[in-house]
């Protein structure tokens, strides 16, 4: 056991340090136009470029694993079904469309532009629920490859940087008032960080409502990881060779041996914030820990990704999150409209 620790150390420790470093260099700019996360993401892939080493191959995939499903389930503290409820029936509205935007179109365009399916629907899930959130509970249940992951989050997070900028201004060309240009804010720009740089930016209301949307779509994450757990056992079967009709194949696929149980942990924490029963202070502790142990797994993500293999991808990723986010957009505004919020 003591050997096994000693094993995870330098890995788990780079990780630590990156992530330390990164949420310092976060607090550095005056405006939060880009997350810790994305920081440390790309600190670990440019150590990786220049620096590796198989002592920290074991620390690495713990971080990226396990303590990346851990800040998964602590991020349920600091959620509640309440929220869904005062948002109401507006945003998820908005959001039903939005994310069959994300991912019907997203299978589409995955397949005319040839990508694998796993980093596509990364991308959709990014550009559809919250950013690298998203992409780091969808991932393991898919077991998509550490490239994909990096790949997918760079996607979202390049075409978030546009939309921080490009959305108030938008907003006021179009006339929006403050709860219309929120909830389009909070349903179509990706990452928390940019939801709350954009919405603010137009006014302290819109900033606020963008927020509350923004932690009800979070909160799809749960359904959306569920369907994907069946989907990849599926997929599983299929490349076995076994007949997916088949009476045999639909009693193999178990829900007990495919559920992802760091979504139930999830689950089970944000019920019981919804009670009020967990302190406020002890929710709001648990969200600053499960940030920064997400932006430790995605340090180490970067740490194991390869530069030169996410080139071999091309820009096919890239203009896969381009025609996605810009779709989402679109789609957000047109909804609106015929809901009698524009």
């Amino acid at each position: 056991m003591s050997k096994k620790i000693l094993d995870l150390l330098p890995g788990l420790a780079l990780a630590v340090v990156i992530a330390i470093v990164a949420r310092f260099l976060e607090n550095l700019l005056p405006i939060h136009l880009i997350g810790a996360s994305v920081i440390a993401l790309f600190i670990g892939m440019l150590i990786n470029h220049y620096y590796k080493s198989d002592k920290l191959k074991p620390g690495l995939k713990f971080t990226s694993k396990k303590i990346l499903k851990f800040a998964i389930v602590l991020l349920g503290a600091s959620l509640s079904i309440k929220t869904v409820l005062t948002i109401g029936k507006l945003s998820l509205t908005v959001m039903i469309f939005t994310l069959l935007t994300c991912f019907g179109g997203g299978y589409i365009i995955g397949k005319l532009l040839k990508l694998n399916w796993k980093l596509s629907n990364l991308i959709s899930a990014g550009t559809g629920i919250c950013g690298g959130s998203a992409i780091a509970a969808i991932a393991p249940v898919i077991e998509a490859d550490d490239n994909d992951i990096a790949y997918a989050i760079s996607a979202t997070f390049l075409f978030d940087m546009a939309m921080i900028l490009l959305f108030p201004v938008m907003g006021r060309a179009m006339g929006l008032s403050d709860m219309a240009y929120g909830l389009w804010a909070g349903t179509a720009v990706n990452d928390t960080s940019s939801v709350v740089a954009a919405g603010f930016a137009f006014s302290e209301a819109a900033g606020d409502f963008a927020t509350m949307v923004k932690l009800t779509r979070t909160l799809s994450i749960v359904p959306v990881v569920l369907i994907f757990s069946v989907v990849s056992a599926k997929i599983k079967q299929s490349e076995d060779g076994e007949k997916q009709n088949s009476v045999y194949s639909r009693k193999k696929v178990k829900i007990s041996s495919i559920f992802p149980w760091f979504i139930l942990g999830f689950v089970a924490l944000t019920m019981v914030n919804s009670t009020g029963v967990i302190p406020s202070e002890f929710g709001l502790l648990a969200k600053d820990i499960s940030k920064f142990l997400m932006v430790a797994a995605l340090a180490a993500i970067g740490l194991n990704t390869d530069i030169t293999e996410m080139k071999k991808s091309g820009i096919a990723p890239m203009v896969h999150g381009f025609i996605i986010s810009a779709l989402v957009v679109i789609v957000a505004l047109v909804v609106e409209y015929f809901m009698g919020i524009i």
